[in-house]
């Protein structure tokens, strides 16, 4: 599942693929893909529509219209989006067409059907209930102390609850873990101020670094040039399990923490302080 830095990549490039193009007409080749509103009133509101700005919130992708509404993808699993000439067939995946004013196509694929696009007058009609972004001023360490000195729940869940932190999802959290050296089945708030200060620093660092890298390609992500990603072999635990952990040596080891499979070194990341 894309998680902030692979949306972020893509808002970044469809920022600058499409950014000021008008939508000339839209053509929904799975109805299911839209979310709200009902099909014909989705196509007939964006037709003609000025797109001004791309950008991204937590997992959702902005595409802010000249009319004051907005235009949001949730991308889920499989999710995304890729501009071609209008010449070019689209393939069995594609779910939406947005035909540009210009002569080229954007489309929305997704290859399991579960992402979902919404036309709303205000992107906080979807997204109130959104937590924090990670690489905010607004996210300090003092700020995720609050989120989790409050909480008995292990530390591995609170960090992918959207109501708390938007946007980081099971790679980038299991990452983070490590590279603060805290277990997953941590107790929230047993945690130090030390070690949260340190698990703040770590994902930022390793949110912004895969960023940097393009997201992670572990199967169907593709930035919106169509591009795989690098960060996949940057990575330290996620799905590495049964091999050497690439600070000390021993096997990486898998659980299952919140109905998510959860990746960690058992020496690095001790389950007791």
């Amino acid at each position: 599942m894309p998680e902030l830095p692979e949306v972020e990549v893509i808002a970044q490039g469809l920022q600058r693929l499409i950014g000021q193009s008008i939508i000339q007409q839209v053509e929904v080749l799975w109805p299911r893909s839209v979310a709200c509103p009902e099909v014909p009133a989705f196509t007939h509101g964006l037709a003609g529509r000025h797109v001004m700005d791309v950008r991204r919130r937590g997992k959702f992708i902005l595409f802010a219209l000249d009319d004051g509404r907005c235009l949001l993808a949730h991308l889920r699993m499989t999710g995304g989006f890729c501009v071609f000439p209008r010449t070019t067939p689209p393939h069995a995946y594609v779910r939406v067409i947005f035909h540009l004013a210009d002569g080229r196509d954007l489309w929305y694929v997704d290859v399991r059907k579960f992402g979902r696009l919404y036309l709303v007058d205000s992107p906080d009609e979807i997204l109130h209930e959104l937590g924090v972004e990670p690489l905010s001023a607004e996210f300090t360490a003092e700020r995720l102390a609050d989120i989790l000195r409050r909480r008995k729940r292990a530390v591995k869940p609170l960090l992918l609850d959207q109501r708390l932190i938007a946007g980081v999802g099971n790679i980038y959290a299991d990452e983070a873990l490590f590279r603060a050296g805290i277990h997953p089945l941590r107790r929230a708030a047993d945690l130090t101020m030390e070690e949260v200060r340190g698990l703040h620093a770590a994902i930022r660092e390793v949110l912004q670094e895969a960023i940097d890298h393009r997201g992670t390609t572990l199967r169907n992500y593709r930035d919106a040039d169509g591009e795989t990603g690098e960060n996949q072999f940057r990575l330290n635990v996620y799905r590495r399990q049964g091999e050497p952990c690439r600070r000390c040596g021993t096997p990486i080891e898998r659980i299952v923490v919140g109905q998510r499979g959860t990746h960690f070194c058992p020496h690095c990341q001790p389950a007791r302080p």
